[in-house]
């Protein structure tokens, strides 16, 4: 009896200290032998590269810098293509409003039946409004009033203003243009301006002003500067410049815009652009092509 209870105790103790040896080994872990510094490799899958397209319509005054940027995007992204198109800051807030444009382009801020459609403004760059003669015309320098004078035809003779004998011409560019709208609200002339031609182009502007020696016309700065076949009278005084808009001394400036939706998803690729052109990376770009960037 008593060699059967030892026998009973031997076994309980061999389970028991068999016991202790299995949690023994769940506490105190054999060191591992890969290196501290290496990790293991990772599963997740890489970023997809980008790949489609983008379309930007709207403000003709922002083809040369949105063309530049769109160039640039594309050889950085070589799957992405960018679209830029025409027709007017009118175009573009309708573009971003029914979804046929990605973004919107506008050389305006938004009216406010604008934002209560749920549409946004982004501010990418500004830009002044050049005002342009020919160059045969002596007339070099003109106050705000002046030039609201003229458009609005109080002043309808270049003697007037000490230039030669010649009834002036007067050349903008259509309803609905951001160029327009942004003109005749710094110069006070909505709905009061007495135009021989309203046309659809910031070039076809400046075409008609090259091709008449008594035009007067408005264009976008970046679409002035370097062309020796038009002449940009000063302000005021003051010539407009990068700087001169920037610092406000130029009084004949506005805003482009980008327009989206609120709550309309962009595309991968087209919010990949979005960002990188509001982003300080593009504003070499921006001035480059004659507007002046704005993201810090």
């Amino acid at each position: 009896m008593k060699k059967i209870i030892a026998t009973m105790m031997a076994l309980a103790m061999a389970v028991s200290l068999a016991a202790c040896g299995g949690n023994g080994g769940q506490q105190s872990q054999a060191p591992s032998t890969q290196n501290p510094g290496t990790q293991a490799p990772s599963t997740a899958e890489p970023a997809a590269e980008l790949s489609g397209t983008v379309l930007c319509v709207g403000s003709t005054s922002m083809e040369d810098v949105m063309k530049t940027l769109a160039e640039q995007f594309g050889i950085d992204n070589q799957g992405v293509t960018v679209n830029v198109e025409g027709g007017g800051s009118g175009a573009g807030v309708e573009g971003a409003l029914n979804g046929t444009a990605d973004i919107g382009l506008a050389s305006r801020a938004l009216k406010d039946e604008e934002k209560s459609q749920g549409l946004v403004e982004t501010e990418l760059a500004l830009d002044g409004i050049a005002v342009i003669v020919n160059p045969a015309n002596g007339v070099s320098d003109l106050t705000v009033e002046q030039i609201a004078q003229i458009y609005t035809g109080e002043i309808t003779n270049w003697s007037e203003l000490g230039g030669s004998d010649g009834e002036i011409a007067l050349i903008g560019r259509e309803s609905g243009s951001g160029t327009r709208d942004g003109f005749e609200s710094i110069t006070g002339t909505e709905d009061l301006c007495q135009y021989d031609e309203e046309l659809t182009s910031t070039g076809s502007v400046i075409e008609s002003v090259r091709n008449n020696p008594n035009a007067i016309g408005y264009a976008s700065l970046s679409a002035t500067e370097g062309d020796d076949t038009i002449k940009t009278l000063t302000v005021g005084g003051v010539a407009p410049s990068e700087a001169t808009v920037l610092d406000g001394t130029y009084e004949i400036q506005r805003p482009f815009m980008l327009i989206t939706k609120e709550g309309a998803e962009l595309s991968a690729q087209a919010q990949a652009f979005f960002d990188w052109i509001t982003s300080p990376a593009a504003n070499d770009l921006i001035a480059g092509a004659g507007a002046v960037p704005v993201a810090e």
